[in-house]
């Protein structure tokens, strides 16, 4: 860990967390986040340009952000959220359809370096009388809001935010850590490479029900960080459904998700055309034959359910088209993921947690044979393919060794790593340190 890494997390650790039930009107807060990652080496029979290194290798990333929020007026609120990061991902963030580091695209080189991650409004109006307390947490101010109600999030953030929430696998900073567990991995949500964007969500509660919309920017090429501000001609629009309920008087949710990109990216139909009438040439020929205005489109639903007071439990599923490139989030065209979260309270660490998850990734017929033609896109491309779905299991364990401050140790298996059955299994270990303060 560089120095000035280990001076912010030591900062971090000074300044614990405090808990507050009375309303906030404004709101400074911060996290720090360092992990660490060691892949021994697997066997494999060949490797491309944008192969997971089959030898030994080493990856960390650090981040740091404050949270700043305050409500210039009632029922508004203004938030602003500053980052640094550094980092050196696993193999520069290719060779994998599930990344094994959530944090690695917050991170671009090992120079510290600061960025304005959001700066959205949030306002509520209020559908009915009954009101409940929501709690202090980051981009949130503790306070009474209307049981029914309609919020406008509107400015910098990221479609995360809103959509595709879960208890138990969302934020790779204190659960799991893989992508594969933050997200629908075949959720092609538009964004920059960091993944925020410009844009509009709503978000309309009433009784047990929560619909959601939003229309986000992306970027001007695939996974690029220049973003592309005509919000009217390329987008990805979001629209999801959720339900809350009891089973055994348990809590769960259900919610179903579907998505719409408009925006300049290749086929994968085209792409192969282009490898086969162009032998011997770039096998990155998706730059080639990009059109203007392709679209992509997605449905998924995400159950989360309590099982005890201690234990929940997950899953996600998601099928996308699957015709044309990775717009910006990673490479998989349908994808599965369910897993278990069990808080320490049985062994009196009740701000521990275990989880353990399975996921499983697939591709298009289309994006298997760019591939298996020697065809190389943004994050994937061996020089050849041996398809079979990308599997992994992902296990951690999160102690909370002081206010504010938890130690998780992380093991995940990947088989078929960037769908290839001639190379793996990887083996990733990882160690997190995460304070907020």
């Amino acid at each position: 860990m560089r120095l000035h890494s280990i001076l912010l997390l030591g900062i971090a650790i000074a300044t614990p967390c405090l808990a507050d039930e009375t309303e906030e009107n404004w709101q400074a807060k911060g996290q720090a986040t360092y992990v660490w990652q060691k892949s021994p080496g697997f066997p494999a029979d060949y490797s491309g340009p944008n192969s997971l290194s089959a030898k030994h290798e080493r990856g960390y990333t650090f981040t740091s952000t404050a949270y700043l929020g305050v409500r210039p007026w009632k029922n508004g609120e203004l938030y602003l959220n500053i980052e640094v990061g550094q980092g050196d991902a696993l193999s520069g963030l290719t060779g994998l359809g599930g990344f094994s580091n959530g944090e690695a695209t917050r991170v671009s080189g090992s120079k510290l370096k600061a960025y304005r991650q959001r700066l959205f409004l949030r306002q509520t109006w209020a559908l009915g009388d009954e009101t409940e307390f929501v709690e202090s947490a980051f981009n949130q101010m503790a306070g009474h809001v209307a049981q029914d109600r309609f919020v406008l999030t509107a400015g910098n953030f990221s479609a995360l935010d809103i959509f595709d929430g879960n208890a138990y696998a969302k934020d790779p900073r204190t659960q799991f850590m893989n992508w594969s567990n933050m997200a629908h991995t075949a959720f092609d949500y538009a964004a920059d490479a960091r993944g925020f964007g410009w844009g509009l969500a709503g978000e309309w509660y009433q009784g047990d029900w929560v619909l959601r919309f939003g229309r986000m920017t992306g970027p001007k090429e695939p996974n690029g960080q220049v973003v592309d501000y005509r919000i009217m001609h390329h987008y990805g629009d979001q629209i999801e459904i959720e339900h809350s309920h009891q089973i055994a008087e348990r809590p769960g949710k259900v919610r179903l998700l579907a998505f719409r990109n408009r925006a300049t990216l290749a086929t994968y139909a085209e792409a192969s055309a282009w490898l086969d009438s162009h032998p011997g040439q770039d096998r990155q020929a998706i730059l080639n034959v990009r059109n203007d205005e392709q679209i992509k489109y997605g449905f998924g639903i995400n159950i989360e359910q309590a099982i005890t007071n201690n234990l929940g439990a997950f899953l996600r599923a998601m099928h996308a088209d699957g015709r044309s490139e990775t717009f910006a989030f990673t490479e998989a065209d349908a994808s599965f993921a369910t897993g278990l979260a069990l808080k320490g309270g049985a062994w009196g660490r009740a701000d521990d947690t275990f989880g353990l998850a399975w996921m499983r990734n697939t591709l298009s017929n289309e994006r298997r044979n760019y591939l298996a033609q020697g065809g190389i896109s943004f994050f994937i491309g061996d020089g050849g393919l041996n398809y079979r779905p990308e599997s992994i299991v992902e296990t951690y364990y999160s102690w909370k060794a002081l206010p504010g401050l938890w130690l998780s140790a992380d093991y995940q298996r990947i088989q078929n790593p960037a769908y290839n059955a001639d190379r793996g299994p990887a083996h990733i270990g990882s160690l997190r340190v995460h304070a907020e303060f």
